[in-house]
């Protein structure tokens, strides 16, 4: 059986709350390219997707500790074109 993805706040990605690593680690995407493409949008919509990161906080579960996160790809890095 296969488990069921769920999108959670990430512990082993953490720089303020996890929003921004759980995201990546949902979608399977470089926690980097995930903060770049939240700064991209941020500067793009003149600030308005600031308000965003504080209501993710505020709906998105932590990530239980008992639970590992997943790697994208083997060894940790994606492959090319990926």
């Amino acid at each position: 059986m296969t488990e069921i993805k769920r999108l959670r706040r990430s512990r082993a990605d953490r720089t303020l709350a996890g929003v921004i690593g759980g995201l990546a680690e949902y979608f399977g995407v470089d926690p980097t390219m995930a903060r770049a493409v939240f700064l991209l949008a941020v500067l793009l919509t003149g600030g308005t997707a600031v308000l965003a990161y504080p209501i993710l906080w505020i709906v998105m579960p932590d990530t239980p500790p008992d639970v590992k996160p997943v790697s994208p790809a083997s060894g940790g890095h994606l492959p090319y074109g990926a």
